[in-house]
């Protein structure tokens, strides 16, 4: 994206056996992709999606692996947050 968060496109050339060129072929030809550009994209975005998953998961294991839990204290998360922000309204609490 560039300053006026608009995408900007840009070009890379990749090179290809010929086998990995044929199949990119073949998987264009199917019909869900339009083009060997818009194949090569879903597979990046797939790439990312995965790799947002795994430090997902990566972080939810080391959440649980991280020792007893312990109870949290809502009222006080709730009024200290009111206190910071200088609203009177914890006293509804």
């Amino acid at each position: 994206m560039n300053e006026n968060n608009t995408i900007v496109n840009t070009t890379m050339n990749v090179s290809l056996p010929e086998t990995l060129k044929e199949y990119v072929q073949d998987r264009v030809s199917e019909g869900i992709f339009s083009n060997p550009s818009d194949y090569v994209r879903a597979l990046i975005r797939e790439d990312m999606q995965r790799r947002a998953e795994d430090r997902l998961e990566n972080l939810l294991l080391e959440g649980l692996n991280s020792g007893p839990a312990h109870p949290i204290d809502w009222e006080a998360i709730r009024a200290e947050a009111y206190r910071q922000a200088g609203d009177d309204s914890s006293a509804e609490l």
